[in-house]
């Protein structure tokens, strides 16, 4: 049985492999690159959290050169849970849950964005597979919203080419 919740058990979270982890290269560290997400990203709304996310540049990233190139070099995650949810236990289990989520998750290594997870009270209460499946669906969310920036789309979703004037 786990720590505040009455019933729940982490028996359904799998123990990770030896050696797997989630490396720094996919996290958001910096409290600007969260601001930015925030002022200038697109929001995701599922049952148990909220995604914010934004496409990246290079020369926002560490490490890269050119600058105003869209960045390929996949997600990069952040998690913000307020103490409004909770105890310290209760939002520690919320970000373990959620990183070993976004672990697990393909993300789609084409699209260079920055995201930023926020739970809801609900995470804790979900069974593991619902709080993984949200964070695959969010990322081909994700994924689809930012490939088809800068294409014009008809009403059924369909490129359109654009028309010379």
């Amino acid at each position: 049985m786990t720590a505040g919740v009455p019933g729940a058990s982490n028996q359904s979270v799998k123990s990770r492999a030896a050696g797997a982890s989630f490396p720094r290269g996919m996290r958001l560290l910096r409290h600007a690159d969260f601001e930015r997400v925030y002022k200038l990203g697109r929001r995701h709304f599922s049952a148990s959290m909220t995604v914010f996310y934004v496409a990246r540049v290079d020369g926002q990233t560490p490490g890269t050169r050119r600058v105003g190139a869209v960045a390929t070099c996949g997600l990069r995650v952040g998690f913000t849970v307020g103490r409004a949810l909770g105890g310290a236990v209760d939002r520690n289990r919320m970000k373990r849950r959620l990183r070993e989520a976004v672990r697990l998750a393909p993300a789609p290594a084409e699209v260079g964005a920055d995201v930023v997870i926020n739970p809801k009270r609900s995470l804790l209460a979900n069974d593991f597979e619902a709080v993984l499946n949200e964070v695959r669906r969010a990322f081909v969310v994700i994924e689809q919203k930012l490939a088809t920036r800068g294409k014009i789309l008809n009403h059924e979703g369909h490129e359109v080419s654009r028309r010379k004037s």
